[in-house]
Parts: structure tokens; C-alpha cells; sequence
């Protein structure tokens, strides 16, 4: 079992910024990537930026690349996602996700993020 703790999020304008942090506990050890993944209102989820847990290998998708920044803290079971330059189409509920080696995920309960200004 692993448990997801989301924490930040809230309310950005227009090329503000806001991070997010998750913090795992539990089956750390069989952790082998976390991510984020969000849902806007009327959309599926859609996975915005993962890493390894091990090697640090990140993924963005292309909406996010060059704005979002994802990185671990190993010693903490910490990930986090900062977002700069926030447009409206970030809004949605950001979900964090941890992946164990033998493929089965885990979610946290989500966290929403608003760009308005």
C-alpha cells in the first residue's frame, strides 16, 4: 500500500506560479516513478509530468514543456510539480500518482489549481 499526500495548489493569475508537493508513505521501496496528472472540468485526466524514482528521468507533456518543473526528494518520499508562467488551461484538479514495479498505481485525492484572473 502506498499513501498520497497532496498539498499546495490554489488560486494563480496569468503567468503566476504555484507548486505542488505529494508525499508517499507506505511500500516506499516499490515505488518506480510518480507524476502528476490532472483533469479540467468536461475532460479526461491526461497525465502532465512524471519521474523515476531511481534515475530521475522526467516526462512533460508538450502543453507544460518549458513551464513546469517535476523533481523528487528521495530522502523525503517528497515529489513536486512547480508551475510558472500558469495560463487558463492549467485549471483543473492535479492528481498525484506514485507506480509500483509491479505496474500497480496509487492516486492521491487531488488538488485544485485555478488560473483566473
Amino acid at each position: 500500500q502506498v499513501q498520497l499526500v497532496e498539498s499546495g495548489g490554489g488560486l494563480a493569475q496569468p503567468g503566476g506560479s504555484l507548486g505542488l508537493s505529494c508525499a508517499a508513505s507506505g511500500i516506499i521501496f516499490g515505488i518506480s516513478s510518480m507524476g502528476w496528472y490532472r483533469q479540467a472540468p468536461g475532460k479526461e485526466r491526461e497525465v502532465v509530468a512524471t519521474i523515476t524514482w531511481s534515475g530521475g528521468t522526467t516526462y512533460y507533456v508538450d502543453s507544460v514543456k518549458g513551464r513546469f518543473t517535476i523533481s523528487r526528494d528521495n530522502a523525503k518520499n517528497t515529489v513536486y510539480l512547480q508551475m510558472n508562467s500558469l495560463k487558463p488551461e492549467d485549471t483543473a484538479v492535479y492528481y498525484c500518482n506514485a507506480r509500483l514495479v509491479t505496474a500497480r498505481e496509487y492516486w492521491g485525492k487531488g488538488t485544485l489549481v485555478t488560473v483566473s484572473s
